[in-house]
């Protein structure tokens, strides 16, 4: 099996996909933190692509960056200064070759992640 990996964001608040939210992928290596892709999702808010696909994938530490603020000001959510959610980083390790799920539950004032399938 070959691993690979996505997300999908969900805007919780309004009940909907999150569509054009800027999503970021960086790879760590100890405190060395390489940029690998920007994506931006879709209207079922994936994105287009696997954001690290199979001929890409190595086991490691990662981290997604969602650019939730400029979402939120895009979609219209009163505005707030400083937003109380602006860009979330999630890090996590990928351990083996199979398929990992990143999604990202949001609204304005909170948010959740949990590995998918």
């Amino acid at each position: 099996m070959t691993g690979y990996l996505t997300t999908h964001v969900l805007d919780t608040a309004r009940g909907c996909p999150a569509q054009g939210l800027e999503i970021t992928l960086f790879r760590i290596d100890g405190d060395t933190r390489t940029h690998l892709k920007s994506l931006v999702t879709n209207e079922d808010g994936r994105t287009d692509e696997q954001i690290l696909p199979a001929d890409q994938f190595e086991t490691g530490v990662y981290e997604l960056v969602f650019h939730a603020g400029a979402y939120l000001d895009s979609i219209g959510t009163p505005d707030e200064s400083p937003r109380f959610l602006d860009v979330i980083p999630l890090r996590f390790g990928m351990s083996e070759a199979s398929h990992y799920h990143v999604p990202l539950l949001l609204s304005p004032f909170g948010y959740s992640t949990y590995r998918g399938s």
